[in-house]
């Protein structure tokens, strides 16, 4: 059994979610500490929240704004942001961001108001 793995993001097939399209690397069920996701931010991204995950976003191309409690942030390429359980959040703008959850993402924690 290895000990690491490798993934090769932009071979990886895009899935839809609240903030736009993911490609999520590491997500398969013998692997409980964290994924990573390539996501292209689309303009209708919702605002959500997790009640478990932590989430790290690091923003590597575009500008624009990451909503975070109601209140907007101004992003461009290398602004990381980490988001805690239960700050409801999305990003605005055409946005390509590396997101890492922490604990690994878990779709049954995508929370609406």
């Amino acid at each position: 059994m290895n000990k690491f793995e490798i993934s090769q993001l932009d071979e990886i097939p895009s899935v839809p979610c609240p903030c736009g399209q993911s490609r999520r690397a590491f997500a398969t069920p013998d692997n409980p500490v964290a994924t990573l996701h390539l996501v292209d931010i689309s303009k209708d991204a919702k605002t959500h929240y997790h009640k478990k995950l932590t989430e790290i976003y690091l923003v590597l191309e575009g500008e624009g704004h990451m909503e975070l409690d109601g209140e907007l942030y101004p992003v461009k390429p290398m602004t990381s942001i980490l988001i805690k359980p239960g700050c409801r959040h999305r990003a605005i703008g055409k946005l390509k961001i590396v997101n890492i959850p922490v604990p690994a993402f878990d779709p049954e924690d995508e929370w609406f108001d």
